[in-house]
């Protein structure tokens, strides 16, 4: 299926956000997620169902000041 992944559009084997993190080599403990525009729990990683033309954002926290 076709995605956008932070802007950029991919396509997947995935179907649910757990499987897409891994099969980007993402490391799911380090990243927060939004699907369609949606905050998704880490304790939801596995149950989020990917569609065809979803969206979504994986962001890495930054520190700094």
């Amino acid at each position: 299926m076709n995605i956008l992944l932070n802007g950029r559009a991919i396509r997947t084997e995935a179907s649910t956000l757990s499987e897409l993190l891994i099969e980007q080599q993402i490391d799911a403990a380090c990243v927060a997620s939004a699907f369609n525009g949606m905050f998704v729990p880490k304790s939801q990683y596995s149950s989020q169902t990917l569609e065809e033309g979803c969206q979504l954002e994986v962001l890495s926290p930054m520190q700094g000041g």
